[in-house]
């Protein structure tokens, strides 16, 4: 029985790297394959240092010539090798192989496994620190369907050997959680860290699938990705799944709209179509290698200091059902968006927003944390090939249309601000519908929480329908208010 002493407090006791191999390697039942390409043999080493290997692996590989890996997984149509694609061709030929060669007769009790990374650390040159996937594909029970978690992780350590030491501790730390802590999704997310740093290493895709996490919603496990801080932003597209930001970026035209969208307006659709025209007919700009992307900051997403996950999800479900890619980011400030674009493209870059949001880039409170202030913000905004795409808004007092000409900024900003209008970095959106102009989401959704008629029309449309049949935003049944006069003369 353990000893307790008075006034001891409870807390996770992390087990070791070693503790977590050895407990998997003394289950008589736990049997599978480690194939990886890149950083040499790190996970299958902690688990032959544990002790008892020879009851958990049954192979172990690395396939570093290039020619001998396609000849064992095929060679792919893009003929890169550190990919999500790659990592499936692993996993599925090695789970092949022991289900071929380990017969159910013979072992009626094994539990399958196949652990698989592909990565490619730091270059000679220390130019590009390296990244990779990694995953792995498993049964809990003997006969029973395979689960699979695969994730992306970036590098951060200047050191090959560091790199690779790294991924053995991740990849531990994956076998350990897959089979000791799937029911706990959000935790397993965590305890991917165990022993490690977010100094060390970025995870910046997740995505689970199988039976046991048949209820994991992978877009509320990218959501945890940023809220733990293990990266910067993270990315879904229209069809709910999980993207790589790095894939969808690469060498690509990006505009980008940023906003609550809670709900997402008619303002908001008309935005991004009148500022998409203007953006393609830009020169050097290809339909065809453009990405757009609404993007929600992490500060969005809280309510009261804590994030509304339910929220989160009606947010990415409305956007989704557009036909829109959703990217959720830890960035507060503009610049600190396009300086993350720009480590993915060289192509132009657009942002579209409302007056307030531009009026906003130039207030300098935002950029006290800075040693260069609100010129080393903006040098990092503009510096790139940029054009900010502005909708104008009508006054509320006034009536009055506001747009590039005539918004007011902070009068100590106001040269800088002529500046950037003067060099084209600021263009109006001229073909816009005044009479949608008066629409706010914060309205909106206060009409949907107070059971209101009339927001239908504010939103795009098939939008209220989805709001009401899945009940997003709080939408209840219960009967309607009736219409001001007010309402029914307007």
């Amino acid at each position: 029985m353990e000893i307790t002493i008075k006034g001891d407090k409870e807390f996770d006791d992390v087990p070791s790297s070693k503790s977590k191999a050895l407990r998997i390697n003394l289950n008589e039942n736990i049997y599978g394959t480690f194939a990886e390409i890149g950083a040499g043999q790190e996970t299958a080493r902690n688990f032959f240092r544990a002790g008892g290997a020879s009851g958990t692996i049954a192979k172990a590989m690395s396939a570093y010539d290039k020619d001998f890996s396609d000849a064992i997984y095929g060679i792919e149509d893009d003929r890169r090798y550190v990919t999500e694609a790659r990592l499936r061709k692993m996993l599925s030929h090695e789970m092949g192989l022991i289900e071929t060669r380990l017969t159910r007769d013979e072992n009626p009790n094994k539990i399958f496994f196949t652990y698989a990374n592909t990565v490619a650390t730091i270059d000679f040159a220390k130019q590009f620190k390296g990244h990779g996937w990694v995953g792995i594909k498993y049964q809990i029970e003997a006969g029973k369907e395979y689960n699979e978690i695969i994730l992306h992780l970036r590098f951060k350590e200047t050191d090959a050997r560091l790199q690779q030491e790294t991924l053995g501790i991740l990849g531990t730390n994956l076998i350990y959680g897959a089979f000791y802590k799937y029911n706990e999704p959000k935790k397993l997310l965590r305890y991917l860290y165990d022993h490690l740093h977010k100094d060390q290493l970025e995870i910046d895709t997740i995505n689970f699938s199988g039976p046991v996490f048949k209820n994991v919603d992978n877009r509320l496990m990218s959501l945890q990705l940023v809220k733990n801080g293990m990266t910067d932003a993270v990315m879904f597209g229209p069809d709910g799944k999980n993207v790589l930001p790095a894939k969808e970026f690469y060498k690509k035209n990006i505009l980008a709209l940023r906003g609550s969208f809670r709900p997402v307006t008619k303002v908001n659709m008309a935005m991004y179509e009148k500022s998409y025209d203007m953006f393609i007919k830009e020169k050097k700009v290809d339909k065809e290698k453009t990405v757009v992307v609404f993007e929600i900051t992490l500060s969005n997403l809280r309510a009261e200091g804590e994030i509304d996950e339910q929220d989160f999800m009606d947010r990415a479900d409305l956007l989704c059902s557009l036909g829109q890619s959703v990217m959720i980011s830890n960035f507060q400030e503009y610049y600190k968006v396009v300086e993350y674009f720009s480590n993915y493209t060289k192509a132009r870059l657009g942002l579209a927003m409302g007056v307030n949001n531009l009026v906003d880039i130039f207030d300098e409170k935002y950029y006290r944390h800075l040693s260069g202030g609100i010129l080393e913000a903006f040098g990092k905004l503009f510096f790139k090939d940029l054009k900010v795409y502005l909708y104008p808004m009508l006054d509320p007092k006034t009536g009055e249309l506001i747009n590039s000409e005539n918004l007011k900024v902070y009068p100590r900003m106001k040269e800088l601000y002529k500046f950037f209008k003067y060099n084209g970095k600021v263009v109006d959106i001229t073909d816009y519908d005044e009479s949608i102009m008066s629409i706010f989401s914060r309205e909106i959704l206060q009409q949907i929480e107070d059971g209101e008629r009339g927001w239908e029309d504010m939103v795009p449309e098939g939008t209220a329908d989805l709001i009401k049949d899945y009940r997003l935003f709080g939408y209840t049944r219960k009967p309607l208010k009736p219409l001001s006069l007010k309402k029914r003369t307007k």
